[in-house]
């Protein structure tokens, strides 16, 4: 008999009940607390907390504590490929004009994700950070460079010059997405990504890199262009801003 024969039917028994199984579809483009899973799920906290475990207990979900607000936890869906051939269905189709991708810096993880999103998507892309730094992390530019990534001439830009009305933002960090202005950020996605700068090594930029690739492939599956039809701006917004 396979080892993996029973992880799997754990996945599989985990995933045979309609809530754990919304959950997953919703955590597949991006993490959320468990508040507002509870809310868009109009669940109680008691169940919803019983539906993770059961996740959690089949290796489907992990959660994290936030580096931002210590006192916030978001769940997030573990991208290995074990998972990754369990799950069945397709994400939401996202209409969007450009993609933002934002962390508080702008010199490392919102740099490799805008870089892997234009490698592997048409739809526009861009960075920024809350309080970006002067340059672009030299640890980003050598782990891209790894990749196949172009970062050499990346600058980093702040979000008051960068976002507009109509993007679709993916914060990457957990303090830009704590901070975010939900009167100027209409659509937003969290990926709670550890700073790799707090260890500055080429293995901890390494993790993240993998990290980001694999969130990003996913939402390109997710993304298609909006060519010029502001009705398609109207897709029902994912995750509201904190």
């Amino acid at each position: 008999m396979n080892a993996d024969l029973e992880p799997r039917a754990r996945m599989h028994a985990a995933l045979g009940e309609p809530v754990r199984l919304a959950i997953i579809d919703q955590l597949r483009l991006g993490d959320g607390s468990p508040g507002d899973l509870a809310t868009a799920f109009g669940v109680a906290t008691n169940l919803l907390a019983h539906h993770l475990g059961v996740l959690e207990g089949a290796g489907l979900v992990r959660r994290v504590r936030s580096e931002g607000d210590r006192r916030r936890t978001y769940v997030q869906l573990c991208l290995g490929d074990q998972v990754l051939g369990t799950l069945s269905g397709t994400p939401p189709v996202l209409q969007v004009t450009r993609v933002v991708f934002v962390c508080t810096h702008n010199a490392a993880r919102s740099q490799l994700a805008v870089a892997a999103w234009k490698r592997a998507h048409s739809v526009p892309a861009a960075s920024a950070g809350t309080r970006p730094a002067a340059r672009v992390h030299p640890r980003t530019v050598s782990t891209g460079r790894r990749h196949g990534l172009r970062l050499a001439n990346a600058r980093t830009a702040d979000v008051a010059d960068v976002l507009r009305p109509d993007d679709l933002v993916v914060a990457v960090c957990d303090n830009a997405y704590e901070g975010l202005d939900a009167a100027t950020v209409s659509r937003s996605l969290h990926w709670a990504v550890p700073d790799p700068v707090r260890i500055d090594t080429d293995a901890a930029f390494e993790r993240t890199y993998r990290d980001i690739a694999e969130r990003v492939e996913q939402l390109t599956h997710a993304v298609t262009p909006v060519h010029n039809n502001p009705a398609a701006l109207a897709t029902p917004e994912l995750r509201s801003a904190p």
